[in-house]
């Protein structure tokens, strides 16, 4: 079977007899396009060593993470994907990035210090900060002719003596931004300036289209790398999230000295499977991912022309990177929000835009990692939805 056939054939009754929260939460008569999974099956070599490891019925405690090969796999990755040269000995596992950020805001800031992020964004970067205690600097992004941009004067002017740390997001979820060089060396001068700690969210680097290219942050220099923690995961790219693991790498051993002065015990253990379905990802599974991402690209190209030529009233741009459509529904004739009106009177579920914070009413967010013929059916479900005068 080829990998476009193991990606283009997968069907709704198939998915129908998954057992997960994104093919169960609204029943059999919605289709879901919401939380961040992929449908698509596993890599062969995923498969078949999550397979040996079931059929062995091998279900005890990991080897500790320093004993494990995981971070120099990592680190041969991080070279040859990213060409970012990684210490292995700054890395450490985590259950997933959502405990990392957390465990960050603990650790660097108080109570009432600032906390910037740029808005829309991944709902746990946002929410974490008042949940933590801590204030919400959030810098909203803007609607350029091309795609969103950071607006520099405005994160500029809201940066005060209190801000800690920075939550960055890149690739950019929900907008599909990846930023590029000259981007990043602006946070970069503002980090500097206010004496920031920057935590880098760069789960979907994996997963950008040309002629676009992911830059970790931690490689803009050497006094940027000192105060940047980048966290990442198989989990997006690899279709892995109920396996719940993920890395932390440290740009200098004092913000690694200071994360693990967190008693270890409190972090829980690793997932045996998730480690070592990750070691298998990012030591056997390029060609696989390079054949997603040519598909992905496919589905992104499709889901933008379709909304174009069908509902040309949705806003969208097409994603630099990610599987995620970020559609803009201010002008349609609907009532009420587009979350629930596509639900109840299209069967589709997508994310709700205002989870995502500043920025994100009217808003809703698509996977679009999915068969074409699942995405072409969403879509024919939206058009039916809306009132005869928002079609052309």
């Amino acid at each position: 079977m080829s990998d476009d056939h193991a990606f283009d054939g997968i069907t709704i009754e198939a998915m129908r007899k998954k057992r997960g929260a994104k093919w169960q939460r609204y029943g059999d008569q919605v289709l879901p396009c919401f939380v961040a999974d992929m449908d698509f099956g596993l890599a062969l070599p995923i498969h078949q060593v999550l397979s040996e490891q079931l059929a062995a019925q091998d279900y005890g405690y990991t080897m500790g993470f320093a004993d494990r090969p995981l971070a120099e796999i990592f680190a041969a990755w991080a070279e040859r994907r990213f060409n970012w040269t990684v210490d292995a000995g700054r890395i450490e596992g985590l259950v997933d990035v959502v405990q990392g950020i957390y465990l960050t805001m603990h650790l660097f800031t108080e109570p009432g210090d600032g906390v910037v992020t740029l808005t829309p964004t991944y709902p746990p970067l946002w929410q974490s900060i008042d949940r933590m205690g801590r204030r919400l600097i959030d810098s909203t992004l803007v609607r350029g002719t091309q795609h969103y941009e950071i607006d520099f004067d405005d994160l500029r002017s809201k940066l005060d003596a209190n801000t800690k740390l920075m939550l960055l997001c890149n690739p950019h979820n929900p907008t599909g931004r990846v930023f590029n060089r000259s981007e990043l060396e602006s946070l970069a001068e503002l980090v500097l300036e206010h004496n920031l700690i920057v935590l880098a969210d760069e789960i979907h680097a994996d997963l950008v289209y040309t002629p676009h290219r992911h830059i970790p942050f931690a490689t803009l220099s050497p006094e940027i790398a000192e105060r940047t923690i980048t966290m990442t995961s198989a989990t997006k790219s690899f279709n892995l999230g109920g396996l719940r693991f993920a890395i932390a790498i440290f740009g200098s051993q004092a913000l690694q000295d200071r994360f693990n002065a967190w008693p270890k015990g409190a972090l829980g253990g690793l997932n045996s499977l998730g480690i070592l379905a990750t070691e298998t990802a990012w030591r056997d599974c390029d060609d696989w991912l390079d054949a997603l991402v040519r598909y992905l690209k496919g589905n992104r190209d499709f889901v933008y022309d379709e909304l174009k030529s069908r509902i040309p009233l949705i806003d969208v741009f097409s994603p630099e990177g990610t599987y995620l459509a970020w559609l803009g529904c201010e002008r349609l004739a609907i009532n009420p929000d587009p979350f629930e009106h596509f639900l109840e009177a299209g069967k589709v579920a997508f994310s709700p835009g205002p989870n995502f914070g500043s920025g994100g009413d009217g808003f809703v967010r698509m996977n679009f990692a999915t068969s074409r013929s699942i995405a072409g059916e969403l879509l024919d479900r939206v058009v039916a939805s809306l009132p005869a005068p928002t079609r052309p």
